[in-house]
């Protein structure tokens, strides 16, 4: 949507415009001071759609690029028939002027070269500044691709904190577990050792025991 101005200038051009359009036909019917008084009134008319369309312009270049390819259109048109109605005037020999129709040729040809050479400064100035957006747009999209790696990077440096901290984690149970188990080695070490000695205590008692039985019954039965 345009702005709430160039709606405006767009309102006050257009009731210019039907003014200016009215005129030729009025002065096919007019002679003498009447027809110079038409012609003073278009030249003024002329002059202030000019400066309306010149702000029209000028609001385009605070334009949201959205829409300033439809308003720099309409500007356009509205120029491409504010250009028709004036050659229709010269085309008819009508001028604000009281020189004969070859003097006013010639104004209609400096106003309209110079109207030429504005257009083509206006355009280059909207071609450079909808070039000046466009790069704008461009280094602001680069920043935002920029500020997202950023932020990628900095989530993978997280994620890869995480995981290290995992990591060592898993390091310190692994070398719990390790402890462990030499801890469970020894102790089963020192049971193997302690049920060898139990087992060499359990044969002397037995051998022991067997040979107080045999002194007691050699003494008993052979012994006289």
């Amino acid at each position: 949507m345009s702005s709430e101005e160039f709606e405006k200038l767009q309102e006050i051009y257009k009731t210019l415009y039907d003014e200016l359009r009215l005129l030729p036909d009025r002065l096919h019917n007019c002679q003498g001071e009447e027809k110079k008084r038409l012609v003073r009134c278009f030249d003024e008319r002329h002059g202030e759609a000019e400066e309306v369309l010149q702000g029209m312009e000028q609001e385009l270049v605070g334009a949201p690029s959205t829409y300033r390819n439809a308003m720099s259109a309409k500007v356009r048109l509205y120029r491409r028939d504010l250009g028709k109605l004036q050659r229709e005037m010269k085309s008819n020999g009508l001028s604000s002027s009281t020189r004969p129709a070859e003097g006013a040729h010639g104004i209609y040809s400096a106003q309209n070269e110079h109207s030429t050479q504005l257009q083509s400064q206006r355009a280059l100035l909207l071609q450079g500044h909808e070039h000046l957006n466009n790069a704008t747009q461009s280094i602001e999209r680069s920043h935002r691709i920029a500020a997202e790696t950023d932020q990628i990077g900095v989530d993978i440096i997280e994620e890869l904190g995480e995981q290290r901290e995992q990591l060592d984690r898993t390091r310190d149970r692994l070398v719990n577990t390790g402890e462990n188990l030499s801890r469970s080695r020894k102790i089963l070490r020192s049971m193997s050792r302690k049920l060898m000695t139990n087992k060499l205590l359990l044969s002397v008692i037995i051998v022991l025991e067997l040979a107080i039985l045999g002194a007691v019954v050699y003494l008993k039965f052979f012994r006289k």
